[in-house]
């Protein structure tokens, strides 16, 4: 109970159904655009606190800094450096996110310095949902390896970005299964484009 991910928190908002937050205190994971919009939605629909966590700095967040500064004159709660590690509650119900407190170490593969445990530093943000607004990805597992389909390192489809096809004749592709998760309005645009190609 209590653990609404954020891509279906969104949509259920968006169809109008009736979202049931338990209890007053919120913690979103993540620091994209999705994680921004969850916070704020959790906001207004009554949550009187609303944190968001994130293992890296405010400087390496991937959402847009319009919507971080949203969020931030919104009221929203802002715990960098931080991950999580374990859901904690009672008789079935959360009562708060184990945490722990990261330091910057090596630089990754990325070239970003890679956050690292701070040993003993675990401390609970106290909450009753929680939206985890992190790894949005296509799911590509009805594709079968004897397709042929051209699929990137990053788990998205490979286009033609002229005509947006595939490798395999006839089959076009756009959205997020191309460019890997980003905006609506691009992959309404990559959209338009497949269909005129």
């Amino acid at each position: 109970h209590g653990v609404i991910p954020g891509a279906q928190f969104l949509r259920d908002i968006n169809m109008g159904k009736k979202v049931d937050l338990k209890g007053k205190k919120v913690v979103v994971v993540g620091a994209g655009n999705v994680a921004m919009d969850a916070a704020r939605s959790a906001r207004r629909l009554g949550a009187e606190l609303v944190t968001v966590v994130y293992r890296r700095r405010r400087e390496d967040m991937p959402a847009a800094e319009e919507e971080i500064k949203a969020a931030e004159e919104e009221g929203i709660h802002f715990q960098y450096l931080v991950a999580p590690i374990e859901v904690v509650g009672e008789g079935g119900r959360m009562t708060g996110l184990k945490c722990l407190r990261m330091q910057l170490g090596e630089p990754d593969a990325s070239g970003r310095r890679r956050p690292v445990p701070v040993e003993g530093s675990e401390f609970i943000v106290e909450a009753q949902t929680l939206i985890p607004a992190i790894g949005q990805r296509p799911d590509l597992s009805f594709i079968t390896e004897s397709s042929g389909m051209d699929i990137s390192r990053w788990n998205t489809l490979n286009v033609n970005r002229e005509t947006f096809m595939t490798n395999v004749p006839g089959v076009f592709s756009a959205g997020d299964v191309e460019t890997g998760p980003d905006i609506a309005i691009r992959a309404c645009a990559g959209g338009r484009k497949a269909a005129m190609g």
